[in-house]
């Protein structure tokens, strides 16, 4: 089978096109003939060598993917040969809240990752999903959907007529925006780019914010809400982004750390904190109760993610350089 490998973390130089031989299933596990898989910003940071938990090579890439189910193990009941499926982030992260243990099976870094035509999955780490939507824009869904759903409904509970903050045009922020307005709440989103703002209008944003062009963006989030403040935000930046973003949110608003964008550096504004009674959570992407959840609101809403670019496997390594510069709108998808 054909794969994309990482063999060095040394940036682009450290991917190659491989072949290995197709994996079969335990008797637990599922194969799934894969379709199509998406980029994270977590990817980068692997590629780079700056992630966290330890990553060993040669490793397949990517943990977002979707494809068909073409051969099931003997103990497997709940999905079976030709379901539609997505990987989940965390193959052993079923229900309840996230456990050390299900750390140690995420796709793509600690385990094989979907960049590769053949993938081998727990039959218990697989979700169908909504039957309208392509492999190409089923493949956004497991980290990117399934983080910003998990920050605004799982965490904070978000209700029509409350106020989400998305900061920049990323694929969480995206996704962020696109459920909470199926929810029918605002959305107010930020970027440097005011052709990026337009197009987030055009996908329903309810209000757009320039931070180049405003650097007192906080006060203007806060006077599109007469005053109030948003009532969450999904913080996928970090550093003094997260300070700005704290300022914009409601007395008891809730901030969902996700990423770290700008780095793992800074410090929280506890006095901040403490004054507006803010809630701050850490979000591990999600489980997959939480992701079948998420595809019955997508299903109910037809919902559609905005995928940015579609590349080739063979073009892997330029998906990867496109998805470096920022410059994306939504999600980065390669079709294998």
């Amino acid at each position: 089978m054909k794969c994309v490998e990482i063999v060095a973390t040394t940036g682009f130089e450290g991917l190659r096109v491989a072949e290995r031989p197709t994996p079969k299933p335990g008797p637990r596990q599922v194969l799934v003939r894969m379709h199509a898989a998406s980029f994270n910003w977590r990817d980068m940071m692997i590629l780079k060598g700056g992630y966290v938990r330890g990553v060993s090579l040669p490793r397949i890439p990517l943990s977002d993917g979707a494809g068909e189910i073409v051969e099931c193990g003997a103990e497997v009941k709940r999905v079976k040969l030709g379901d539609r499926v997505c990987s989940t982030f965390f193959q052993t992260w079923i229900t309840g809240p996230v456990f050390a243990e299900a750390q140690d099976a995420a796709l793509g870094g600690t385990a094989e990752g979907v960049l590769s035509e053949y993938v081998v999955l727990e039959g218990e780490g697989v979700t169908k999903f909504p039957e309208h939507l392509s492999y190409e824009e089923a493949a956004t869904l497991p980290c990117a959907a399934l983080t910003a759903w998990h920050g605004l409904f799982e965490a904070t509970n978000l209700r029509a007529g409350d106020t989400a903050l998305l900061l920049g045009t990323g694929g969480v922020s995206v996704f962020g925006m696109q459920l909470a307005r199926a929810a029918g709440a605002n959305a107010i989103i930020t970027s440097s780019s005011d052709e990026k703002l337009e197009r987030a209008k055009a996908l329903g944003a309810t209000g757009t914010v320039n931070y180049a062009k405003n650097p007192k963006w906080a006060e203007t989030v806060r006077e599109m809400t007469q005053g109030r403040g948003a009532d969450a935000t999904l913080d996928v930046i970090g550093g003094e982004t997260s300070k700005f973003a704290l300022e914009a949110l409601r007395v008891g608003g809730h901030a969902a750390i996700i990423g770290a964008r700008a780095g793992v550096a800074g410090d929280l504004d506890r006095g901040l904190v403490l004054r507006k009674g803010l809630r701050v959570t850490g979000i591990n992407i999600g489980s997959r109760a939480m992701f079948e959840a998420m595809n019955r609101a997508i299903t109910a809403a037809k919902l559609k993610p905005a995928v940015d670019k579609v590349f080739p496997i063979d073009d892997a390594v330029a998906a990867y350089r496109d998805f470096a510069t920022g410059k994306h709108f939504g999600k980065v998808v390669v079709r294998i």
